[in-house]
């Protein structure tokens, strides 16, 4: 297939990237590069030295003989994002990973709420409508959030529920209840595709994603070039990887509040998985299709704990949990049972969460520790008012 990766410079763009066409895909990457500038504008690092795009690009073909193409392209500037895809040989697929994808990041000020916003709203907007234009067979797969849903009191369905009101009933979509100006702007994403294929006829699979972790797959495993970011710090990193990093540095594994909060997790291995199986299991012309992409839950204590037997009891590496007061305002014990039927129907077998995963984490840290910025990891972005207060009247 000729598939189209919007963002393929990015941790999950550039897994699928070459995932997809070492099976033979021809694959192409669009990308702004804006990822690497918001590292420079607030100071951070990705814990593994990742290459230039050119360079990941051009070793791949050494190594395999195969093309990847790139152009730089950012998706919110439309007249150039039409004359891509409205190509002589239309693309099969296009999978949109090309968004600001960071809650803490999206409420650090009035400007980053903002450019959140233009950069993902606008952007997807401009796809549906580029598409609609000049390539409406083309299937889209759009990386969405489980962060959409929230935290309700009831089962997580995928995408849509019946509801029985007043002897009466329909299918709708679920409710949202988003936790950050960046989740707002998933569920306008899903509200827009939906949209666009009830009134275009459009195709489009939106997959809820849940937290990825992990780092290697076969294809990164081929060579330091092509090595993905591993992203630790306290706006782009995830807690099992802030978690592993805090072992190798002899750092108190650091829980936000009582540790309840409970969401669901994929292997960043699985996450290409799930993109083949849309790709290949492509949804029909005017449906719109929600898949939960989760393999496991956990609560962020349940994660610190497995980590802790990890690292005491397999790595004789002495740690301890330490709660810190939530930056977050989110419910910290709360129920979560979430659906995910829909891909493991259509063969998805998951990778689930092992020591052996948690122990290679560990052991990356460790590897490239001196590149560990500590005062990346504490958590400096309030958007829970209260303990905003808190923390100024301590100070």
């Amino acid at each position: 297939m000729k598939i189209l990766i919007a963002g393929g410079d990015g941790y999950c763009g550039w897994a699928t990237a070459l995932y997809l066409s070492a099976r033979n895909h021809d694959i192409t990457i669009i990308d702004n590069f804006i990822r690497r500038q918001w590292d420079e504008e607030h100071h951070l690092n990705s814990l593994v030295p990742i290459y230039s795009l050119e360079e990941r690009v051009q070793e791949w073909k050494r190594l395999t003989g195969k093309i990847i193409h790139i152009i730089n392209l950012d998706i919110t500037n439309y007249s150039s994002l039409c004359q891509t895809i409205n190509c002589e040989k239309k693309f099969h697929v296009l999978i949109h990973f090309a968004q600001q994808r960071s809650a803490p990041f999206s409420m650090i000020d009035h400007d980053h709420s903002i450019r959140t916003h233009i950069n993902n709203t606008v952007g997807n907007l401009n796809i549906l409508w580029a598409l609609h234009e000049y390539s409406s067979d083309t299937h889209l797969i759009k990386l969405g959030t489980m962060g959409e849903y929230g935290t309700p009191n009831i089962d997580i369905e995928e995408g849509f529920i019946n509801i029985e009101y007043k002897g009466r009933s329909d299918r709708l979509p679920y409710p949202k209840q988003p936790g950050s100006f960046y989740h707002l702007t998933k569920v306008s994403d899903s509200d827009q595709i939906n949209f666009a294929c009830r009134t275009w006829n459009l195709r489009a699979t939106d997959l809820n994603q849940g937290v990825v972790y992990g780092y290697d797959t076969d294809e990164i495993n081929l060579s330091p070039i092509l090595a993905n970011r591993f992203d630790y710090d306290h706006i782009f990193g995830t807690v099992l990887n802030r978690f592993c990093i805090q072992v190798a540095l002899d750092h108190p594994l650091t829980v936000y509040g009582k540790g309840g909060q409970t969401r669901s997790f994929i292997n960043i291995r699985d996450t290409v998985k799930c993109i083949e199986i849309a790709c290949e299991k492509p949804a029909q012309q005017g449906e719109y299709r929600v898949f939960n992409q989760f393999t496991e839950i956990f609560s962020v204590l349940e994660l610190a704990q497995l980590v802790y037997k990890v690292s005491n009891e397999l790595m004789n590496i002495p740690c301890e949990i330490q709660h810190l007061n939530n930056p977050r305002k989110e419910k910290e014990i709360h129920y979560y049972n979430s659906i995910n039927t829909n891909l493991r129907s259509l063969g998805l077998e998951p990778t689930l969460l092992s020591n052996q995963t948690i122990i290679s984490l560990i052991v990356l840290a460790q590897k490239y520790q001196n590149r560990v910025n500590l005062q990346l990891i504490p958590p400096k972005i309030q958007w829970n008012l209260e303990q905003q207060n808190i923390s100024t009247h301590n100070k």
